[in-house]
């Protein structure tokens, strides 16, 4: 019970937490791109544009697999407690007081 986490994946919530930093910091550097963009598009930098757009594109992707991978981790937390719980109800019907 009192293990620290040493990395960000010792254990589910944990690496749950870290997913959902990332995914923050995906979307805001996403926000910060489509500025760039913008910027890029009144500056008439097409190329610099053609290549932000390319990294917009690409931190969607990572924004969306980002958001899959903290549900799965959420279903996987979900999963572990029922099951403890079931565990640990099953070893109460197991136990027989004594008389």
């Amino acid at each position: 019970m009192g293990h620290h986490a040493e990395t960000p994946f010792d254990n589910i919530e944990s690496s749950h937490e870290y997913v959902s930093l990332l995914a923050e910091a995906t979307a805001e550097a996403l926000l910060d791109v489509e500025a760039d963009i913008a910027l890029a598009d009144a500056d008439g930098a097409t190329r610099r544009r053609e290549a932000l757009q390319v990294v917009s594109f690409n931190l969607t992707k990572l924004k969306s697999q980002m958001s899959s991978s903290r549900r799965i981790l959420n279903d996987l937390r979900t999963l572990r407690r029922l099951l403890l719980d079931e565990r640990h109800s099953q070893q109460a019907l197991h136990v027989t007081p004594e008389k």
